[in-house]
């Protein structure tokens, strides 16, 4: 499984568009073979910050199976103008998980 990390800064006095506007979203990501779960987080510190966690069975599920489809430019189009600078994504892969 992987974890896809996205820190988001949406443009100032935007925020509840774009919160709207990604309920709308994630049909988009949430179509793609071998995507597992999202969450998006706001930061209660900085109300345009968020940050966007999407679990993956593998990478090439987000790296090709998403970004390379028609889909993604349709979640580009209605999201990628919000944000201010454009979010640096990361992924990882769990070492070590205890849950309760």
């Amino acid at each position: 499984m992987i974890l896809e990390i996205a820190t988001l800064y949406v443009s100032a006095g935007r925020q509840k568009k774009f919160e709207e506007d990604f309920r709308t979203a994630r049909q988009y990501i949430s179509s793609i073979k071998g995507f597992k779960s999202l969450t998006l987080q706001k930061n209660v510190e900085q109300n345009n910050k968020y940050i966007l966690l999407v679990k993956w069975e593998k990478i090439e599920d987000h790296l090709i199976g998403f970004r390379q489809s028609k889909i993604y430019n349709q979640w580009k189009e209605l999201l990628h103008h919000y944000y201010d600078p454009f979010p640096v994504v990361e992924h990882y892969e769990t070492v070590l998980e205890e849950l309760k």
